[in-house]
């Protein structure tokens, strides 16, 4: 197997058990935090699971694409969903779970990641 091969397969599996789990995040907030949350905090873990779901699609496409082609920039993009979707969306379930404000400031850096994931990915299928 080349080295082109298991980054297909790993954002692959990256972006299915991201998926999975924003699936799973999203029904524990629907059941298990609307009661124990206020609103603004179940807002705001929603926020989470719904980029994380978008970037979970995100990586698929990133595996699918490294398949037909594989470049450094095209990698970069799929590590830079996956440091979003844990800085961002990490950031946002630490926050509602806990109440500790300051976990917000740490969420716009996931979101510098998503915006620079959306470049490489751009860039790097225009430039095939």
């Amino acid at each position: 197997m080349n080295h082109a091969h298991c980054f297909d397969r790993l954002f692959l599996a990256l972006g299915s058990l991201f998926a999975l789990l924003a699936v799973a995040l999203g029904a524990f907030a629907a059941h298990a935090l609307k009661a124990r949350l206020g609103a603004d905090l179940i807002g705001t873990f929603e926020v989470g699971v719904r980029y994380q779901m978008y970037h979970a699609i995100a990586l698929l496409a990133v595996g699918l694409a490294h398949k037909s082609w594989p470049s450094p920039l095209l990698a970069a993009s799929g590590w830079l969903f996956v440091i979003g979707i844990v800085v961002f969306s990490g950031s946002l379930y630490v926050l509602s779970l806990s109440g500790i404000r300051w976990f917000g400031a740490i969420t716009p850096f996931g979101g510098i990641a998503f915006l620079a994931g959306w470049v490489c990915l751009a860039w790097s299928v225009w430039k095939q």
